[in-house]
């Protein structure tokens, strides 16, 4: 048998070791019209801030220790120009030599990956303007940014890698702006999260320029300007565009494969394209979303190399492993920050027209008596009607990652809120509370669903009217510092003996500082004959976040 392999970076090289491994006397023929495979594109942004210090460390494989170790035929600088599935053969042209050839195959996979967006804007091809997807990327913007660490940055995309490049050109000593078009960073996110990671940023002096487009690029002499519709230019030394990718396709496409929906290479739950003879891996193909069914493309490492194993064991054993698709589970550092997502977010189940409910909880990363604790934001997503998770967000700092990987391993069981308020965990004061934070998004989940507990979210407030009430029940203290405006100061331990100043007849909205007393409060009035009251999600600290940002928006 003979596989060939277009693309050798995630997917490629994990389908390339994988075949080898099921096949022995197998020949196998990799083809990357890059100079290098196997290589950790995940880590190209601390490399180029110095994080990561030895560009070696960068690479997993090389094209000789590829082919020494598993005996595979790695042909880099060879770009494959066209398929013909009729007679089952590639086209492969030298980039070095010229060369153009053919090759026959028995089975085909194509992993070509993703291309940068770079829109048609004026000035766009100029000297200082990159985009990072690959090791010579890396590599030009390296050399660029170590002549000029004094200077100005600005990345234009406020997605993953873009805040990853934020942060990593910071530590160079950069002056660094983030434009992104949209009113908050990290698209996968909704916004109250959203807002905590916004705010961390910008305490670190990040320039951040949300709701902004980019009008164009020009230069004079050294000195880069990005123009900026309906707003003052922005001076820069080095512009970053990561605006975000998109499958690239052209391949399949001229080669009459199905492409989906989602604008990716169509593939069934085997990784099967629409050629029984050809297959497809990583950030190329879409496939459908566990929790809505809807077409997707995900453009992580993460799931490339799963699904470079799974279409080795289906190439090989004969189609026994189906793909169940990804949840998009991604994580990102913001400076000290940790924000992480996965499965659906409230704002693409609305888009899905998919019924849920959403909770946000604010707590301890370990136990409070133990030193170094500090606040874990949660937001979840879940069903009205049986309580599964649908999607979960994390900002936090340390302990953060650990309760996404948790919340991401219960939305791919299709678990329900009430398995994280049963969710046994490792517990000791250092790493945890005996109410881990995971158990109490699950808690509050549980109140919500069994109307324990009604919520408000902040952005559906909107107007009181005269016959609503805005009840603060922090101390005096908290109150006397900062609160809500229009809000009555009743504190938590007072309200029993207080409530007769609260009228029955209004609609109560309770807010404390992180939601906790606020629930306490409205269980003390429900119980009390009081049938319209709310504890307004996420509490105060929230909702001044919230508040904030889009002040900044204005």
């Amino acid at each position: 048998m003979k596989y060939i392999i277009v693309g050798a970076v995630a997917g490629g090289a994990s389908t390339a070791a994988r075949l080898r491994r099921l096949d022995e006397h197998a020949e196998i023929v990799i083809f990357e019209k890059g100079d290098y495979i196997s290589y950790a594109n995940c880590g190209l942004p601390y490399y180029i801030g110095d994080v990561i210090k030895e560009r070696s460390k960068l690479f997993v494989q090389t094209a000789a220790s590829f082919n020494s170790r598993f005996n595979i035929d790695v042909r880099i600088k060879t770009e494959v120009t066209a398929i013909d599935p009729v007679n089952k053969t590639i086209t492969a042209y030298n980039l070095v030599t010229g060369q153009t050839y053919s090759e026959k195959y028995d089975k085909l996979v194509l992993s070509p990956g993703a291309e940068p967006v770079r829109p048609p804007l004026p000035g766009i091809g100029l000297e200082g303007i990159f985009t990072l997807r690959n090791v010579t990327d890396t590599d030009f913007i390296k050399s660029y940014v170590d002549k000029r660490k004094a200077g100005k940055a600005v990345i234009v995309g406020a997605g993953f890698i873009g805040l990853e490049m934020a942060e990593s050109l910071h530590g160079l000593g950069m002056e660094v702006s983030v434009i992104e078009m949209v009113n908050q960073i990290l698209a996968p996110l909704d916004y109250p999260i959203a807002a905590i990671a916004q705010q961390h940023l910008r305490s670190k002096g990040v320039n951040l320029l949300l709701g902004t487009s980019v009008a164009g690029f020009e230069k004079s002499g050294e000195q880069l300007t990005v123009l900026l519709k309906d707003k003052p230019s922005v001076e820069a030394d080095v512009v970053i565009l990561s605006i975000g990718v998109r499958p690239d396709t052209r391949l399949a496409f001229a080669a009459g494969l199905q492409l989906g929906s989602a604008k990716g290479i169509y593939v069934n739950e085997y990784l099967q394209t629409s050629d029984p003879d050809i297959y497809a891996v990583g950030d190329a193909i879409e496939f459908a979303n566990p929790i809505s069914g809807a077409s997707m493309n995900t453009y992580l490492a993460g799931p490339a190399n799963k699904q470079g194993r799974i279409c080795a064991n289906n190439i090989v054993l004969g189609n026994v492993q189906k793909y169940g698709g990804a949840i998009n589970t991604a994580i990102v550092k913001v400076f000290d920050m940790t924000v992480g997502v996965t499965g659906m977010a409230s704002k693409h189940l609305k888009l899905a027209g998919i019924d849920h409910l959403v909770s946000t909880t604010h707590s301890g990363s370990h136990a409070g008596y133990y030193p170094g604790a500090e606040q874990m934001s949660i937001q979840i997503t879940f069903s009205p009607s049986d309580g599964r998770l649908l999607g979960a967000q994390v900002a936090g700092y340390t302990g953060a990652d650990k309760r996404l990987d948790v919340l991401a391993a219960v939305i791919r069981s299709k678990g329900t809120v009430y398995d994280l308020a049963e969710f046994e965990h490792a517990y000791a004061p250092p790493f945890s509370s005996a109410k881990d934070p995971v158990n109490m998004a699950g808690f509050v989940a549980d109140n919500i669903l069994t109307g324990k507990l009604k919520v408000v979210h902040f952005e559906n407030i909107g107007t009181l009217g005269d016959n609503s009430l805005l009840v603060d029940v922090r101390n005096v203290d908290e109150y006397a510092q900062a609160t809500m405006p229009g809000a009555i100061n009743i504190p938590i331990d007072q309200l029993r003996e207080r409530m007769h100043e609260l009228p029955k007849e209004k609609n109560i909205y309770i807010f404390c500082q992180i939601g906790l007393r606020g629930y306490l409060a409205q269980r003390i009035l429900v119980q009390n004959g009081y049938e319209h009251v709310l504890n307004i999600s996420g509490g105060f600290a929230l909702m001044n976040k919230i508040k904030t940002e889009r002040a900044l928006l204005n």
